[in-house]
């Protein structure tokens, strides 16, 4: 484990401890904490899974995404299927549902008092799924919804369809529902509204500020990363408007974006008829993701 930290260090890997630590547990079947315990006891290791281990630190070590080393990553409470040909969920897209959880609970809140006893079926729309993350962190805790998760991309699709499977039971006991359209977004959503939830993590790197990050530029599809324009507010200004346009009365949008986007955000939620604009941020503190509300609609 030493030699491998220090390998991973010597490659310019932010974190090469936990990267050797999930590295070892994956190549040994065991969960992180599993690993933690037999590492207390002290084990040795069986020649062939050395081997393994030592391809595994050859490729991060060239700058391989750890999660398609892997091929799984965490998000929320979900363990997603991922590899080539699908962003690789961000720790900070996470937060997206905690608003969306919060204001279906007021939706239904607001049922309850007027005499209304049951608790309506919650329509949520995830525009640009890819991995169906967001999609799936909805349906498995706010019981009851309706989802839909839209995709562009064929490859991104595939995994979806991966991830639907593999969370098929902890959807349906949530009482939920999942369904996956692949195509457009200017095609597709139209015909699939009103919701009251919508959540999207679009492309929206700016093009002037491209990352210089080996993971990023090297395995991210492009198609998932970039939004157009100098700002990268081409593809956000045109989902901002598709989802004030699905949007049935009381419902929420919540949108990612760039620190840098705030202030474009909010403009273009305004401009679409969206009321309430207002920038969240982040685990470090920087502007990530806005939320705004359609008072009027269908």
């Amino acid at each position: 484990m030493a030699a491998a930290r220090t390998r991973l260090a010597e490659a310019g890997i932010d974190t090469p401890g936990t990267d050797a630590r999930l590295l070892l547990a994956h190549v040994l079947g065991l969960t992180h904490k599993e690993l933690s315990l037999k590492l207390l006891r002290g084990f040795d290791v069986p020649a062939e899974q050395v081997r393994s281990f030592d391809d595994c630190l050859t490729r991060r070590a060239g700058r391989e995404p750890l999660q398609h080393i892997t091929g799984t990553t965490g998000f929320r409470h979900l363990d997603l299927r991922l590899g080539p040909g699908v962003f690789i969920p961000r720790p900070e897209t996470e937060l997206l549902i905690d608003p969306a959880i919060a204001h279906a609970a007021a939706l239904r809140s607001d049922d309850e008092h007027t005499g209304n006893g049951r608790a309506r079926v919650i329509r949520i729309l995830d525009m640009c799924t890819g991995t169906g993350a967001l999609a799936l962190a909805a349906a498995t805790e706010i019981p009851g919804s309706e989802v839909h998760a839209v995709e562009l991309s064929a490859e991104a699709c595939r995994w979806a369809e991966l991830n639907i499977a593999a969370t098929a039971e902890a959807v349906a006991a949530a009482g939920s529902t999942v369904t996956l359209h692949a195509g457009d977004v200017a095609e597709v959503v139209p015909g699939l509204g009103p919701f009251d939830i919508v959540v999207t993590n679009p492309p929206y790197v700016p093009e002037a500020t491209q990352p210089d990050i080996p993971e990023v530029t090297g395995y991210d599809p492009a198609i998932a990363l970039y939004g157009g324009g100098a700002d990268g507010m081409q593809t956000p200004a045109r989902i901002i408007k598709l989802a004030a346009e699905a949007l049935r009365a009381g419902g929420l949008l919540v949108i990612e974006h760039d620190e840098t986007q705030a202030a474009a955000i909010q403009q273009a939620c305004a401009a679409a008829g969206l009321s309430g604009a207002a920038t969240h941020t982040d685990y470090t503190g920087r502007d990530r993701f806005t939320t705004a509300e359609r008072l009027e609609g269908p």
